[in-house]
């Protein structure tokens, strides 16, 4: 489905569907900071309670983890988000029925 990191093809390589059409605007980045809000928010919060750590490795330690994790989620949520859009038949999708 994808021909970069968050690029879309015009077309799947296999069956020719269309995807130039999509929509997924911002849904995607919503979803990534959701799910890595819920992930990160209590792990930082059980390690600053439990791991006799300096603050500065605290202060080094969760935006790099926050930033690596919201890259990996990105695209899949791009994915999610159009596989949904073709599976309820949204944003240009009904078409090719």
């Amino acid at each position: 489905m994808f021909n970069g990191y968050l690029s879309v093809n015009d077309h799947c390589a296999n069956c020719g569907q269309a995807f130039h059409h999509h929509r997924a605007d911002d849904m995607h980045p919503w979803i990534t900071i959701m799910i890595t809000g819920h992930i990160i928010g209590p792990l930082m919060l059980y390690g600053a309670l439990n791991w006799p750590l300096p603050d500065w490795v605290h202060m080094v330690m969760w935006p790099v983890l926050t930033a690596v994790l919201a890259l990996a989620i990105l695209p899949f949520a791009k994915g999610v988000v159009i596989a949904l859009q073709w599976a309820l038949r949204m944003h240009g999708f009904e078409a090719e029925r």
